[in-house]
């Protein structure tokens, strides 16, 4: 099961602040596959998954962007009812927590990625892999 590089973005709740985020992105080539945000406080907080986290990463610290990166578990999945479902059900039998997901899509295909923050990432791996191999 493919591990991923996400990154958490602190952003000014503020008008256009999301909106420079991302164009800074977009115009190094920065494709995002999955997006998550909210607000906290003052503060709007943004996790995404991207084709390039190295190029995401000198784009962020070259905006001066507070972010860190952290790994998580994805898995690819025909985008169709009950995928969701099945994932985050299988990982609770093998008693791993899921912290957050949310999820994307794979890009030119009909494939939804699931994204989850786990407690034991290695082991969210192995029982994603084994549940992705049973479709």
């Amino acid at each position: 099961m493919p591990k991923a590089k996400e990154f958490t973005i602190t952003i000014e709740d503020k008008p256009g602040a999301l909106g420079a985020c991302l164009t800074g992105l977009a115009q190094k080539g920065v494709n995002i596959l999955a997006f998550q945000s909210w607000v906290e406080g003052v503060e709007s907080i943004l996790r995404i998954v991207v084709d390039n986290p190295a190029a995401a990463k000198s784009v962020l610290g070259g905006m001066r962007m507070i972010f860190e990166e952290t790994d998580v578990v994805i898995m690819r999945v025909p985008h169709q009812p009950g995928q969701f479902a099945r994932a985050a059900t299988r990982l609770g039998e093998n008693r791993i927590n899921i912290d957050y997901s949310y999820l994307g899509f794979e890009p030119g295909s009909n494939q939804a990625m699931l994204v989850f923050g786990v407690d034991s990432l290695t082991r969210a791996a192995n029982v994603l892999d084994e549940l992705a191999a049973q479709q």
